[in-house]
Order: structure tokens, then sequence, then C-alpha cells
């Protein structure tokens, strides 16, 4: 397609047209309920008059009159469920009752986290202003105002827009990152693992306006800001069911070897498996991780983004579930603490959503989420640990001739390939990839590199943002703050934040607010002309460095030994430079499942 080019899309015929050269047959697209939407002249209407059909049926116990477009229903007699098409029926709302719905089906589901970030917040907030809609539905567990897109840069445009946001979204009853009346010290958290953390139940559905809304626990969707409004004004999102691609793991991970270097190795076997075919795209990745925490687990479903999956579903076993909502509930409690609760309590109700989960963990009455044995899926894959050898380096293919397989299909190398002769320009540990030991293994790096070179150099800048403020505390009460306090050139300070972008980059380490920070590309960048080494999700091009006149800007996704290691070098290492500088340090470490895991 070219700037200018005007399409026509004929509702009537059902097909798209460029003048009179009819182009493709948009029939699938264009459903009874979509159709619905037009006729009404938008969705609002339909989406009300849905939910008070059935609020008043149910409150007269009485069967709804088919009034509207029927839903799409598809139920196969004696198949199982994936684990979605598990969670989907039990939130389905207004569905033929009994009726067990499978993958293709079309239907209301009830929602019961929601999060809106604070770029599209803005467009959420005039939605929910068109709709009339005054307060949160109470159907929603929670829901969260974030921060984090603009906490770069604290400059005349957020402090215009933030405010506004941050006061509208407080008042209509979501928990946000700012105070409008500075009770609590402003938090500039990544949405996205403050979702992970208030997501206590592995049942639910959680909507969110960004892409990387991947909870790890339950199955969460990235949406548009009319969406996320319509979420938080009714409780109810209408989506299909997908299909789902199972991924399970087998052999061994070795000591040298990340949890990040497992994502880019899942990618790469998997375009190897299936001819170069992307299966994960448009599907859920139902993956079994087993025994992986849900902070660790989140670095796979949040990259489930990056393949253009629909979503992800992480299995876990019991103790781990039990262990990773107890981390929830204490994170939620110091939101508490710092006086972040609303007058509905709604933090406080999540922790006791959290304590009855728990308790049907422990009980066996309602055990971790699983699918069915005889479940159907659209595909099926087993990652070999055993051929993960090296750490394992993600190159965007952003040429790629076929639109659609950029970035989707990158170039994964082993570390060796570069020979230790890379050039790296800037590093940067940070985004909604990292967690608390990401931080970790930053610090005793550099304890690590003290003790067996005397000092450490970086000959490249290296830029650490830590996802949230509770991270932040719990590194400071473990230790881990004070060694990246002793070797950073800048910290950041709440009380002075930076009025403009930084356009310049000192060889030296950065310690920047909690946020997004370089991952968006929206308020700071890299220098032009940059080879960056990145922990970050996706590098779009020119999002994090545009190009130069001298080079290309250049982006490579790594994990965090890797990202660390190359600002020191000024360069890719080598292999043994890197195993000498994680020798002793406890990576992402990770053992799949001893025995299938399916109810």
């Amino acid at each position: 397609m070219d700037t200018g080019n005007v399409l026509t899309i004929n509702t009537k015929e059902k097909k798209l047209y460029q003048g009179e050269t009819e182009l493709i047959d948009i029939s699938k697209a264009l459903t009874p309920q979509k159709m619905e939407f037009m006729k009404a002249g938008g969705s609002y209407a339909i989406v009300f008059g849905k939910k008070l059909q059935t609020f008043a049926a149910k409150t007269l116990g009485i069967e709804a009159p088919v009034v509207f477009s029927p839903s799409k229903e598809i139920s196969h007699e004696g198949q199982g469920l994936t684990a979605v098409e598990k969670i989907f029926n039990k939130n389905a709302v207004g569905t033929t009752p009994g009726l067990i719905l499978h993958a293709g089906s079309d239907l209301r589901v009830k929602v019961n986290i929601v999060g809106s970030q604070d770029t599209t917040g803005l467009m959420t907030m005039q939605e929910l202003e068109a709709m009339a809609a005054t307060t949160i539905s109470p159907v929603v567990d929670g829901a969260y105002q974030s921060g984090c897109h603009t906490a770069s840069v604290w400059d005349k445009k957020a402090q215009v827009n933030i405010p506004k946001l941050m006061k509208f979204m407080n008042d209509f009853g979501l928990i946000t990152g700012r105070d409008p009346k500075d009770k609590y010290h402003p938090m500039t958290d990544v949405i996205h693992k403050v979702l992970n953390d208030l997501t206590v139940d592995d049942w639910s559905i959680i909507i969110g306006g960004d892409s990387h809304t991947r909870m790890s626990k339950g199955v969460a969707f990235g949406a548009d800001s009319g969406t996320v409004a319509l979420a938080l004004a009714t409780g109810e999102a209408s989506m299909p069911i997908p299909e789902s691609v199972k991924v399970t793991f087998k052999g061994t991970l070795k000591e040298h070897v990340d949890f990040r270097d497992v994502v880019h190795a899942t990618q790469a076997q998997m375009l190897d498996k299936f001819g170069g075919d992307n299966v994960f795209q448009g599907r859920i990745i139902e993956v079994h991780l087993g025994s992986l925490l849900a902070d660790q687990a989140f670095t796979f479903t949040d990259w489930t983004a990056e393949m253009k999956a629909k979503a992800s579903i992480c299995i876990s076993q019991p103790d781990t579930l039990i262990e990773s909502l107890e981390i929830a509930k204490s994170r939620i409690q110091i939101m508490i603490d710092k006086g972040m609760d609303n007058q509905k309590e709604v933090l406080k109700g999540l922790i006791a959503i959290a304590n009855n989960r728990i308790m049907g963990i422990r009980s066996g009455e309602s055990p971790p989420l699983t699918p069915d044995p005889n479940a159907s899926y659209h595909a099926e894959m087993i990652v070999d640990l055993d051929i993960i050898n090296e750490p394992m380096i993600a190159d965007p293919d952003v040429h790629n001739d076929d639109i659609s397989k950029r970035y989707t299909h990158d170039v994964i190398r082993e570390l060796s390939y570069y020979e230790g002769n890379k050039d790296i320009d800037l590093g940067f540990v940070g985004s909604c990839m990292v967690h608390k030991g990401d931080l970790k293994i930053v610090s005793r790096m550099l304890k690590n590199l003290e003790e067996t070179q005397g000092e450490v150099k970086f000959n490249a800048p290296l830029v650490v943002a830590a996802p949230t403020y509770n991270i932040i505390d719990e590194l400071k009460s473990e230790g881990d703050w004070d060694m990246l306090q002793k070797y950073s050139g800048f910290e950041f300070d709440d009380n002075a934040p930076k009025g403009a972008a930084r356009t310049e980059y000192k060889n030296m380490m950065y310690l920047e607010r909690p946020g997004c920070n370089l991952c968006m590309g929206n308020q700071e960048k890299a220098e032009k002309g940059d080879t960056v080494m990145a922990t970050s999700t996706r590098l779009f091009q020119g999002r994090v460095v545009e190009d130069s006149d001298r080079k290309k800007g250049e982006s490579l996704l790594s994990s965090t030994p890797v990202v660390v290691l190359s600002a020191i070098l000024g360069r890719t290492p080598t292999m043994g430079e890197y195993k000498t500088a994680v020798q002793g340090i406890p990576l992402t470490t990770f053992a799949p499942p001893v025995e299938a895991m399916s109810a």
C-alpha cells in the first residue's frame, strides 16, 4: 500500500475495492455481530442493550428472547477443553445453558481485571465520557491506571495530561499510579508488571490497553481504548475463543544459560519445526512451565505478543501457583500500605480473592487450571533444552521482503557467532521483560567483575530501568541496590524528574526511573545510528534508535547477562568472558515438569 491509496469497503458485497478493482473478500471479517454494530451506528447501543437484556432476564427468571444477532456457538461432543476454552466457558455470559463451547465460538465473557496505560488512557477516558459512564462495573475485580509510558520525561505535555487522566480514572474507581490529591508517592510502575500482581486467580480474564497485556496467571488480551472502556463500564468483552498451540519442554537447561535464551530458542525451534510458518500468530500459546514463578514466567508470556499470538496461558504446578499468589499478595499489601487503595477497598478485595484461591488449591477442591487430556490443539511442540548451549541473540528481521514476517521471524544466533567482535554502542536492561532476578543479576555481575578485575569500567552506556518501585524496595532490603548505586553515574530523583529527553549518553550506568524507558521510544531514544543490545520486547525500526547519516540504527535482543557484559566491554563478549562473568550467579533457572499437566 502507498500513502494516498483510497480503499472502499462494500458492506453489501462484503468485499474490499480499490477503485473498480476487487482486492479481497472480507466476508469472514464482517460477522453478524459487526454488521449489527454498523446498523446501530456503533457498538455502544448493542453492548449495553445485551447487558441490560441479560440482567433483566436473569432478574425475572426467564430466558432472554432472541433480539440481537445470536452468538456463534461451536461444540464438539466428546472433545476435551484447552485451558483457554475452560476459562471462556467459566466466564461466558448469555450463552446456551449447559452447552460446552470450543474454539471458534464467538461470545461475551466476564472480565476480571482491566488495565489502562497513560498514552492510550486519554482516549479511554474520552470513550467513557462518550458513553456517559461514571463508575466502574461492580463485575470487575480490580483495575489499574499506569503512568509508565510517560515515566522517562516529566515534560510539560505530561504535566498537563497525566494528572487529568489520573483524577478521572481515580474518580471512576481505578487504582491509579498517581494520587490526584498527592496522598501517596507517584509511581510509574510498568502496567504489565502491576497487572501481573493484581491478577490473583488463574481462571481470570484480563483486558489491557497495550499489546503486552500478557499475564502469567489467567488469560490476558491487549485491546484498543474502546474495548478497555467497555470492559471498565460493563465488566464484559466480546470475542471469539481462539485456537491454541501447546508448548512443552524436555531436557536440562545448562547453568550458564538464562531463561531468556529459552524464549529465543522457542521461536527458533518453532520456525524450524513448522517450516518457517509462525503457528503462534493469532492463537493462544498454552505454555506448560510448571515450576516457574509468575514473575519469571511473565518473561515468556510477555514475549508471546511479539509472535503476534492472541494471548498466552501459563500452566503451573500447585505449589508454584500458591507461591506466586503469596508474592502477589505481599505486593498488593505494600500498595495498600502506601495508601493506594480506594473507598471500595479494591486491593483488599483482591487479597481476599487470592486467599480463597490458595485455600481451593490446598484443599484440592479447585486445583490449578490445566487442559483436558483429550483437548484439541491447532499444533503442539516440545522445546528441547538440551540443544541450547549458549546465550542466544535475536536480530529482528526488519528488512524482510515479506512484511508479515518482520519481527516475528527473527534471526536467532548463538553468542559465539559474533566472535566477540560486534561493537555495541548502548545496553538496556529494562522493560516489562525483566523482573527482580534480572536486577540482582546486574548487581552480582558487577560484584564478580570487581573481584576479578579490581574495578568495573563501562566502554558503552548501560541504561537500567527497574519495572516497579516494589522491586527497587526489595533490592534495597536485600543489599543489591547498593552495588547498582556504586557503579551508577546517574540515579533518578523523583523530587526532580527529568524535564527533557536525554540526547547523548556517556559510558556509564544510568539508573532510570521505573517505567518503559527506551523500550517505548516515545520519550527517549538511543543516539542515532547506535547498535543497541537490550532485554526489551521488540525494538521496532526507528523506535529505540533511529538511523544516522553514518549508519543504520540496529537493535539486538538478549538476556540480562549478555546486555550487561556487552556494555562493559563495548562489544559482544566471547563465551569465555561470559562464563567468567556469570560464574556462581544463579540465573533464571528452569526445569520442565516431570509429569504432564492436564486434568
